[in-house]
């Protein structure tokens, strides 16, 4: 402990320190105490290396020469030490960066530090015109609904992130002026014994998350951030409605914030997602639903001690008092004994036992939905505030009200995906058995056809046969007994992955006719086009489907509420970033103009990712950069892998990150916007037309190289990754060695493998091409101001090539052989950042965004020493002949990978 005796703050000086100095003084507290945990280790000799490779990168750029000489001598097993002492750096500077953030929001922010003031700025200003609150009406109709899913871009182990968790609890201790010096020591001394056992703590997993290990991980999610992050998003938005005193009236917002899941439902490409799983997956849900919402009715009804003398209840409440003695008589004369005439206790401590009878399935005594619970809620908060108790009405109370409201007993509304492709083959197996149906593939996909099916059914004699069929169907009535048991919002969605003709869309109601007759089921199936063709024709698609006689049931069922994903994947992969950006925003406006046309509320879904090379950056911004009338105060999108922990893994960063997406929808659907945003994209027409060519052009040059998959996979680590055991879905869809085709790579491996290389492709490339065909800086200075599309483009790639590294890129490319593919991708990468500082008028990339850019230089070192360690591993690796040799090499290199990946934050 004598390395660290130095390292107790004075708390009194360090309050009044820059924000950027108090970071760096966590880091480099953290640092110390790591260097202290390898020397008790017996790993000095690990750091020594660490210190070799950290002063080969420091200064202007990396001195290659001086890193190979620290690394090419090392065998396999001490390299990995190396790796995994960098990886842990990484994981310490992330979480000191994460409380760095909440203390800068609760403090309000820093004016020493202006990279700060975004994020410390109130988010809700930017609504309306200045000085006017917003218009409570508004909340009536706006829906914020983040989707969590399972798509494997989160490296760290869960025993990783608890230990995290752990070290951030003594750091919040030891950096609590309120403490004395015995206490702070005390966390000195827990600071090191938990990072003694994250260095202890394998970084790599030893056998793949099952989907239940996928769901576990998102109930914690749940648990620890979001059932308590609601209340306070609406008292915010409450504050923004212009309520002085919020919690002393009735509240002027509406829960405006859903969470879906596609954890547990989605079944795309992923054979361990079963119709088993999903019904399981419902039952934990509710389960973690009734099991806070009952400790938290509970607590509230406990805090209720008003007696009937000072607050007299009204009728209605004496009146479901004695329904409740009649209904449980021991439970009542129990809660009697123990809160005397304190009625408003005692009928939320009914309340309390209802949950937890609904918890345990009793039925005589358990709710039986949602709504009745809420009715009980409300009438206590009606006669508390019939009797003058308005604050104890509308405080605590009303949080338990919104948390119902928002989460109902189902937590989260799961979500079914399958690709189109399955319920095709699942229907031509079933039409074989229909007389006269002619070819029963070609009748799989006939939309006139299997619209008779879904209104008038099958034949009795048609049966599923394969297991595959009868998955398929299985699925199916899961949702259906879902909304038996947990009611309508807790699975109703059916997402068609790959929706390329109307036939796609009609086939699911076809096949839950099969599946389940006339019994009621409430299905909204939403199309998901993904690749550049497919939205290019999603309108044709939608309109045949839209003259379907069961699409215009249900969906005048559903008061024509539509929604329609788009997913940014595919679209990437496919056509390359800037030519799917582009097509993104024009199938929108499309969409948007469709809906108009049908009379049809539209929400549009978007398969965002976290990587910037799948939507990822700032999501507020971009909802600000969509076309008119395509968000319209609804706003749904896709939250994966490191994004959840990152936006979601502390209360505070959780809420301004909320308030920031819910003020940019609210802004977006403001008139002023919309106008200036449609005039933007019809200046700038001509402009979009000439960067979506010359990118394109560049884009398919690179991807259509003989070979090009075989290339990225020899280059990278695409193969391996599958071997860290992110999630339960397989990595691509074929498992050939050589012959690869670009679609065979799924979207989220293809992009982390890029990440690895260094060379952030799918972030970036064409954009040089793009911006040097049009040729004219001052038009495009001109459009990165006025047309927020641009603007958003340009930042990620900014920050995308801010995480490039040109030497690092040249020396993986060159594993894959060839000369070719090397070349054009470097050559890009140069035209690329020289037009794109040029457009910016910029000498360095994140030159305006100097918080940023601490973040990035702040581990752009260790990341270097880390890449160069993962290419002498991969070279290992591919010329290892025996077993031994090639397990050493591969934990060497996907140690590595986790570590970059840890570093880049933003991989997959």
């Amino acid at each position: 402990m004598e390395a660290t005796s130095s390292d107790r703050h004075d708390h009194t000086t360090r309050a009044d320190r820059p924000a950027a100095d108090r970071l760096a003084d966590d880091v480099a507290l953290l640092r110390r105490l790591q260097d202290a945990v390898l020397v008790e280790a017996g790993a000095g000799d690990v750091l020594e290396v660490v210190r070799d490779l950290l002063a080969a990168v420091e200064g202007a750029g990396a001195d290659h020469v001086r890193l190979a000489a620290a690394t090419d001598h090392l065998a396999a097993d001490q390299l990995e030490q190396v790796a995994r002492a960098l990886t842990v750096h990484f994981h310490l500077v992330n979480l000191a960066e994460s409380r760095h953030r909440v203390r800068v929001l609760r403090e309000g922010g820093d004016a020493r530090d202006s990279a700060l003031q975004e994020a410390a700025t109130d988010p809700w200003p930017a609504l309306g015109r200045e000085g006017e609150p917003v218009d409570p009406g508004i909340f009536e109709r706006l829906r914020i609904h983040p989707v969590l899913t399972a798509h494997p871009t989160e490296a760290r182990r869960r025993a990783v992130a608890a230990a995290l968790r752990r070290i951030g609890h003594q750091l919040d201790r030891h950096d609590d002026p309120l403490r004395g010096p015995a206490e702070q020591q005390v966390a000195l001394r827990r600071l090191q014994e938990e990072l003694e056992v994250l260095w202890r703590t394998a970084h790599l997993r030893t056998t793949r998350p099952t989907p239940y290990d996928e769901v576990r991980t998102a109930m914690a999610v749940f648990d620890d951030t979001l059932l308590r992050l609601v209340p306070r998003l609406y008292r915010s938005a409450e504050l923004a409605a212009g309520v002085a005193e919020p919690g002393t009236a009735p509240p002027v917002v509406a829960p405006f914030v859903r969470f879906g899941s596609w954890i547990g439902g989605d079944r795309d490409g992923n054979p361990f997602v079963t119709a088993e799983v999903t019904r399981q997956t419902l039952g934990i849900q509710a389960e973690q639903a009734l099991r806070v919402l009952a400790a938290a009715v509970e607590r509230v009804g406990r805090t209720l001690t008003l007696d009937a003398a000072s607050t007299p209840p009204s009728r209605a409440l004496r009146d479901a008092l004695a329904a409740a003695s009649v209904a449980d008589p021991a439970a009542a004369a129990e809660i009697a004994v123990g809160s005397p005439d304190e009625p408003h206790r005692q009928l939320l401590l009914h309340a309390a036992r209802r949950v937890q009878a609904t918890r345990r399935g009793e039925v005589e005594r358990a709710y039986r939905d949602p709504g009745e619970l809420l009715a009980d809620l409300r009438l206590a908060q009606e006669s508390l505030a019939a009797a003058g108790a308005h604050r104890a009405a509308y405080g605590e109370l009303q949080h338990l009200v919104w948390q119902v409201e928002t989460f109902g007993f189902h937590l989260a509304e799961l979500e079914v995906r399958q690709h189109s492709a399955v319920h095709a083959a699942v229907l031509a197996e079933l039409l074989g058995q229909v007389e006269d149906v002619g070819d029963p593939v070609a009748a799989a996909r006939d939309a006139v056809l299997l619209d008779r099916l879904a209104t008038d059914g099958w034949p009795e004699h048609v049966e599923a046969r394969s297991e595959k069929a009868q998955e398929v169907l299985n699925t199916l009535r899961v949702v259906a007994w879902a909304q038996e048991r947990w009611g309508e919002r807790s699975c109703g969605r059916y997402v068609v992955s790959f929706s390329q003709q109307p036939g796609d869309l009609v086939a699911v109601r076809a096949l839950a006719r099969l599946a389940v007759g006339e019994r009621p089921l409430r299905l909204d199936v939403v199309p998901l086009f993904e690749t550049g063709d497919d939205l290019r024709r999603c309108t044709e698609v939608l309109d045949g489907w839209w003259e379907l006689s069961s699409t215009r049931r249900w969906a005048s069922s559903v008061d024509h509420r539509v929604e329609v994903m788009v997913g940014y994947s595919d679209s990437s992969k496919d056509v390359g970033p800037v030519s799917a950006t582009l097509g993104l925003y024009d199938a929108q406006a499309r969409l948007a103009a469709w809906a108009g046309r049908r009379g049809v509320e539209l929400t549009l879904f978007h398969g965002r990712g976290g990587s910037l090379g799948r939507g990822g950056g700032p999501v507020h911004r971009a909802i600000l950069a969509q076309p008119p009338g395509s968000v319209d105060l609804r706003f749904k999108v896709t939250e994966q892998g490191e994004v959840v922990f990152a936006r979601y893994g502390d209360v505070t960063i959780g809420q301004r990150h909320l308030e920031r997406v819910t003020a940019a929808v609210l802004r977006a659907a403001t008139s002023g916007n919309e106008e200036r945003t449609a005039a933007a994209a019809a200046r700038y027409d001509d402009l979009a037309r000439r960067l979506d060519e010359a990118s394109h052009a560049a884009y398919r040059a690179l991807v259509d190289v003989p070979g090009f998959a075989d290339v990225v996979a020899l280059s990278s680590p695409l193969e391996e990754i599958g071997e860290l055991r992110m999630g339960s879905r397989p990595v691509r869809r074929s498992g050939a060695d050589v012959g690869r085709d670009l679609a065979d790579l799924r979207a989220i491996p293809w992009v982390f493998a890029w990440s690895q290389t260094r060379a952030n492709v799918p972030g970036w490339f064409g954009l040089g091409s793009a911006l040097a065909a049009v040729g004219d800086v001052a038009l495009l200075r001109e459009a990165a101001r006025e047309w927020p599309l641009l603007g958003a483009l340009l930042e990620v790639a900014e920050m995308s090539l801010a995480k490039s590294d040109r030497r690092l890129a040249e020396r993986f490319l060159a594993l894959g052989g060839s000369e070719e593919v090397t070349r054009r991708v470097l050559d890009e990468m140069d035209l690329t950042r020289r037009w794109l500082l040029d457009v910016l008028d910029q000498d360095e990339l994140l030159a305006r965004e100097p918080g940023l850019a601490r973040a990035v230089a702040m581990r752009t070192g260790y990341v270097d020493a880390l890449s160069v360690v993962q290419l002498r591993a991969l070279r290992e690796l591919r010329a290892a002949t025996d077993e031994a040799s090639q397990a050493a090499w591969r934990r060497v290199l996907l140690v590595a990978v986790n570590g970059v990946a840890a570093g880049l934050q933003n991989t997959g």
